[in-house]
Parts: structure tokens; sequence; C-alpha cells
């Protein structure tokens, strides 16, 4: 028998329509945003991985040159030249009456000593200051040594002459500079140095070196002084260019 609370003639009841979406469809404005913020996306992943290859190279290429300068020092265990005063007389310095120097000759001797066993030394033309050391450092004579080549384990002694033109002098340094038997002078040399090992020659550096202290003595007329010789060291340093800066 049927359920006489269930009618057969009625009609089930009819599914609600779905919901109308009340959102509007992206504008141009959305759609070219969304397309940029992809396209920065992309871009700083790239520039992420540009930059990560990018260390990456250059922690490589500095683990690489390590290597090879730790090769090299092992191998020859490079040392820098070594300079001294082996002799400086200071043959004539005329100071006129009116506090001119009129001229200077002073004779200078270096010892140059090349320590290292397998590196050879390359030195173009040397020029050297001789300044007093006392005051306000005049600049008592200038001159050069001549290039050469220092191979391993070698000492050699260059010589010549520095000399001064005609400069205007302070009235106080000029009456010390008159009155003086003994000059205390220090001398400044520069120049560059390539290295050979075997067949390889190195790019030149500059080098620089400063002596300082020399007391020499000063020929007065018919009187001539003695070379002196100071016996003492040199202080030598590399000038390395990297760029726009000088090491």
């Amino acid at each position: 028998m049927a359920d006489p609370a269930v009618n057969p003639w009625s009609k089930p009841n009819p599914r609600p329509p779905p919901p109308r979406s009340t959102s509007l469809p992206p504008t141009k404005s959305q759609i070219e945003a969304a397309g940029k913020s992809t396209s920065s996306a992309t871009r700083r992943g790239l520039c992420r991985s540009c930059c990560l290859c990018s260390v990456t190279l250059l922690a490589l290429l500095i683990l690489l040159a390590a290597t090879v300068v730790g090769i090299f020092y092992a191998v020859y265990r490079p040392h820098r030249p070594a300079f001294s005063i082996a002799s400086l007389r200071v043959a004539a310095l005329n100071i006129s009456a009116a506090g001119q120097l009129i001229a200077s000759r002073i004779d200078v001797n270096v010892t140059v000593r090349n320590p290292n066993k397998k590196l050879v030394f390359l030195y173009d033309p040397i020029s050297f200051s001789v300044v007093a050391a006392s005051g306000s450092g005049v600049d008592v004579g200038d001159g050069s040594f001549e290039g050469f080549v220092q191979e391993a384990r070698s000492t050699k002694i260059v010589s010549a002459t520095a000399a001064s033109g005609r400069q205007q002098l302070e009235a106080a340094e000029a009456a010390d500079l008159r009155k003086s038997t003994s000059l205390m002078v220090d001398v400044e040399m520069r120049t560059k140095a390539g290295v050979k090992i075997g067949n390889l020659i190195t790019k030149k550096i500059g080098i620089k070196v400063l002596c300082e202290g020399i007391n020499a003595a000063v020929s007065r007329g018919k009187a001539t002084a003695a070379a002196v010789s100071t016996g003492g060291d040199c202080k030598v340093k590399l000038r390395i260019k990297i760029g726009k800066w000088n090491i």
C-alpha cells in the first residue's frame, strides 16, 4: 500500500539556480599589472641566478689565484731586493751671498743585492734625490743610475753624481748650508723593475727606496771631504698599481 503521506502526482521541487557571480571581468589595466608582476618576478629570478653565478665564478677565480700564488711562493720563496748606501760624498755645495744655491755635486754609490736563488731582476733607470734631512727638506741634488739586469744571488754597486742648479733658499736654510761642515741627508730612489723566472718575464712594477739619516762631510775650499760609508739598509716599498690606486 502506498504511503498516504506521499502524493504521487506532486512535482519535485526544482533545484535553485546557481548564484550569479557579482564579480566583474578583469579590466585591461588589471591584466597588464598582472603581466608586469609576472615579468618582474621573472627578471628578479634571472638577476638572482646571474648574481649567484657571478659570485661563484669570482670565488673560484680568487681560489685559483690564491693557489697559484701559494705554489709560486712555496717554489721560489721570493724576497724583495735590498738597497744600501755604500758611500756618499758632498764634493761641492755653493751658496751665494743672496741665499741662492748655485751648484752642488754629490757622489753617490749604492749597493743593490738580489737575495733570491731563482729570480732575476730587470731594472729601469733609477732616479734619485738627495734631500737635506733637517729644516724643510731642501733638495740639494738629483741624479740617476743606469738600468741593469741583476742575476740571482748577486750584489751590484751602481754609481752616479747628483747635481743641483740654481734655486732660491730661505734665509735660515741658506745660512745653515753655508756654514755646515757636514750634512745630514736622506736619499730617495724611484724605479720600475720586472722579474725573470726562467723564460717568463713579468710586467714591471714601481719600486720606491728611502735611505734616511746619512751624515756626509762637505768639501770646503781646497779641503776634499772623504766619502761616507753608512752601511745602513734602506726601506724598499713595492708600488703595485690596481686600477687608479697605488698599493
